[in-house]
């Protein structure tokens, strides 16, 4: 079991807990922000909510913070800006780096990388706006998705079944910037958290008339978990992320597992992905926030945590 942190507050001294923003993933955010405050507030650690979409530069800069933990999501949170504004005021945060958190927000480049290493990731094209489905179909076949580059989780995302709804697919998508095409695979979905050097067990996520259910320890036998985890955990590294975040899959009816994308700052919902997953490998939901705050101070508990 991790190391308990009772009493430690005092360590971290005084956290800014970063939040809310402009992104499409605001409201999200809002959620994360409040229930990590909530838990560093229960563990006696001196924590304050800032809303970066206000004046949150000279509250950084005056308010006497020895770390900040970065709850925010999508674009100017999640993107490298707030790790590189964080780096020049010399404030050690949680998640990924400048060029982790980059990459990582980037589907394109990200692809990319992992492309050259030869892992296994969906095929894909940049849309080019003007352009018709046939090219794609001639590429992919039918169904298509449609997804923004810079947006994570299913925001803009479209399955085209046809050609007449590729166009307002990528309107739809075209909101949020430039748009990527790839073949739609059939398949279960899966995803794999990391924290610190560990991937904890898989989950699988399964979507019915707009209700998510997730089964955690996944179905999957141990030999193929394994090798699920692996390549997350390879595919994490690739693009220079660290400490934490999640790993998102799609296994096909073959059997074979595609990396989707890297979110270095998944939500903390407590009813969501990550503190489901948590709890089966053997951490509450306070032990996990403070777990990830530890990680700022190359002071994690540096358990191995429970296969599920």
């Amino acid at each position: 079991m991790p190391t308990q942190y009772n009493n430690r507050g005092h360590m971290f001294g005084k956290v800014a807990v970063l939040m809310g923003g402009n992104s499409a993933e605001r409201d999200g955010s809002l959620q994360t922000g409040q229930v990590v405050f909530d838990a560093l507030q229960r563990n006696g650690i001196d924590a304050e909510m800032i809303d970066t979409r206000e004046d949150y530069i000279s509250k950084l800069q005056g308010g006497n913070f020895a770390r900040a933990f970065i709850a925010l999501h999508g674009r100017g949170g999640e993107d490298g800006c707030i790790q590189g504004l964080l780096e020049c005021l010399n404030i050690p945060y949680t998640g990924s780096k400048v060029l982790g958190s980059a990459l990582g927000m980037d589907k394109v480049r990200s692809k990319r990388i992992w492309q050259g290493l030869g892992m296994a990731t969906p095929p894909f094209a940049v849309w080019e706006p003007g352009t018709g489905v046939e090219d794609y179909v001639k590429l992919f076949g039918l169904p298509l998705a449609v997804k923004p580059v810079y947006e994570g989780s299913s925001i803009g995302v479209s399955k085209v079944k046809s050609a007449t709804g590729f166009i307002e697919a990528c309107d739809l998508a075209a909101e949020y910037g430039p748009v990527m095409i790839e073949p739609w695979i059939t398949g279960d979905e899966y995803s794999v958290v990391i924290l610190g050097s560990e991937a904890l067990p898989a989950i699988q996520i399964t979507a019915q008339e707009n209700i998510i259910e997730y089964e955690c320890p996944s179905p999957l036998i141990y030999a193929v978990e394994e090798n699920l985890k692996l390549l997350a955990t390879q595919a994490f590294k690739a693009i220079g992320a660290c400490d934490w975040g999640r790993v998102d899959f799609i296994r096909d009816l073959n059997g074979d597992c595609w990396i989707l994308e890297v979110n270095t700052i998944p939500s903390m919902a407590l009813n969501g992905l990550v503190p489901i997953v948590a709890k089966v490998a053997g951490l509450s939901f306070d032990e996990l926030v403070v777990e990830l705050l530890s990680l700022t101070m190359d002071i994690s508990s540096r358990v191995t945590y429970a296969k599920g």
